[in-house]
C-alpha cells in the first residue's frame, strides 16, 4: 500500500518554496495541505502572493490555497509533515515552535544545521545521523527538526564519502562556482553578475568546512578532514560547479577512483524512495563534462556528476574532479523531501 501523508509548506512564496511545491505537485505520498508565508501575504490567494519564478506553469491545485501564518502552529489537524524555506533569522523561533507541538520539520534552513542533537542529512551518505532526533525530547519538543545541508555541500559530501570509504580522505581543496538562483529572489543584480565573477558569498566558506565534516564524521564527532574553500557566483541559473582537490590517505590511481565512483550503488534503492534517483552518483567521461546546462537535470535533479578525474600534481595522494549538483533540487527542496521519505521509511526512529 502506498503511504499518504498531509504536508504544509513554510515560505511558500519564495524561491525554494515554489520549487517545493513543484516537486510535490504530483509526488506519490505528499499531499501539500497549507501554505505558510509572512504576515504581509497572510490570508491572500497564493497566485496573488506569489511571483512564480520556475520553468514550468504554476500549478493550479496551489493557486487558490490561502496563505495562513507561519507565527501559528494551528494549522489543519490532518498535517503530518513541515517543509520550511524560511530565512535564518526567522527558523528558530517558528522551526522550534512547530517542532515543539509535535510536527517533524523538514528544514532547507541553515539555523540549526550545526547543533549536535539536530541530524545534518544526505540520506545516501550519513543514514545513521539520524539516530540524533531520539535527544531532541531533551528541548521539550514532541516533533522534529531534520535539516539538509548547504546547496554546494551535497553534491561535494555525495563524491567524498565513497573515496572516504574506500581510501580515506585527509584533504580537500575546492573551488566553487555558483548558480544565481542559489542567492534566492531577486538574488544578485544583473549590473553585477552579467559579464562577471563574484569571488566572494557570505558565509559559505565557513559552512562547507564545518556541514562537509559533521556530514562525513560520526552522530558523536566530526570528520578529522582539512578543507580549504573558495566560494564564486557565477552566471548560471542553476546548477553549482565544483572544482576539487583531494587528498588521500592512500595512493590511489584515476582509474581507480573512477572504479569506486561508478561502483558506488545507491544505499537507498531497497526502499524505493520517489525521490531517490536510480543513480545517485554518475561519472561522465568526456573531458568537458559535467556542465551545469546539459547534465544538472539527470535523475530529475537528483543526481550529482562527477568528471574529468586526473591526478592532482599538489596534495599527497591527490586526486582532483570536477562535480555538479542542481542546487534548488538536490541541494535543496528535492534534498529536504528525500530526507522526508527516508524518515518516514525508518520507522524505528520516528518521534
Amino acid at each position: 500500500m502506498t503511504p499518504h501523508y498531509n504536508v504544509a509548506i513554510l515560505g511558500a512564496t519564495g524561491a525554494v518554496g515554489q520549487r517545493f511545491l513543484q516537486l510535490l505537485e504530483h509526488h506519490p505520498w505528499f499531499t501539500v495541505k497549507a501554505l505558510m508565508g509572512s504576515e504581509h501575504s497572510v490570508g491572500k490567494l497564493y497566485r496573488d502572493a506569489t511571483q512564480w519564478m520556475l520553468e514550468s506553469e504554476l500549478p493550479t491545485c496551489y493557486a487558490d490555497m490561502k496563505l495562513v501564518s507561519s507565527h501559528t502552529t494551528a494549522l489543519p489537524p490532518d498535517i503530518d509533515i513541515i517543509f520550511s524555506a524560511i530565512p535564518a533569522e526567522a527558523a528558530r523561533e517558528i522551526e522550534g515552535a512547530f517542532a515543539k507541538a509535535g510536527y517533524s520539520v523538514f528544514s532547507n534552513t541553515r539555523t540549526y544545521r550545526m547543533e549536535k542533537d539536530i541530524p545534518l542529512m544526505v540520506p545516501e551518505v550519513n543514514p545513521l545521523h539520524l539516530a540524533l532526533i531520539k535527544q531532541q525530547s531533551r528541548r521539550g519538543w514532541k516533533g522534529c527538526i531534520i535539516t539538509n545541508p548547504n546547496c554546494i555541500v551535497i553534491p561535494l559530501v555525495m563524491a567524498l564519502k565513497p573515496l572516504h570509504d574506500a581510501f580515506g580522505v585527509t584533504h580537500v581543496i575546492v573551488s566553487t562556482m555558483q548558480a544565481i538562483s542559489g542567492a534566492g529572489y531577486p538574488g544578485v543584480a544583473s549590473l553585477d553578475i552579467v559579464d562577471n565573477i563574484i569571488p566572494y558569498i557570505a558565509d559559505e566558506e565557513e559552512k562547507i568546512i564545518t556541514e562537509t565534516q559533521k556530514i562525513l564524521g560520526t552522530p558523536k564527532a566530526p570528520a578529522r578532514i582539512k578543507i580549504s574553500p573558495s566560494c564564486h557566483r557565477v552566471a548560471v541559473v542553476d546548477g553549482h560547479t565544483i572544482d576539487a582537490r583531494i587528498g588521500l590517505q592512500r595512493p590511489a590511481t584515476a582509474t581507480e577512483i573512477i572504479e569506486v565512483l561508478r561502483n558506488y550503488t545507491n544505499p537507498l534503492a531497497s526502499l524505493n524512495l520517489p525521490s531517490s534517483p536510480a543513480s545517485c552518483l554518475t561519472v561522465l567521461e568526456a573531458p568537458n563534462r559535467p556542465q551545469p546546462k546539459l547534465d544538472r537535470m539527470r535523475g530529475n535533479g537528483m543526481t550529482v556528476c562527477v568528471g574529468r578525474i586526473r591526478p592532482d600534481e599538489v596534495l599527497q595522494n591527490g586526486i582532483k574532479m570536477i562535480i555538479l549538483g542542481h542546487n534548488t533540487i538536490r541541494g535543496a527542496a528535492g534534498g529536504a523531501i528525500l530526507n522526508a521519505e527516508y524518515y518516514l521509511a525508518q520507522k524505528k526512529y520516528r518521534v
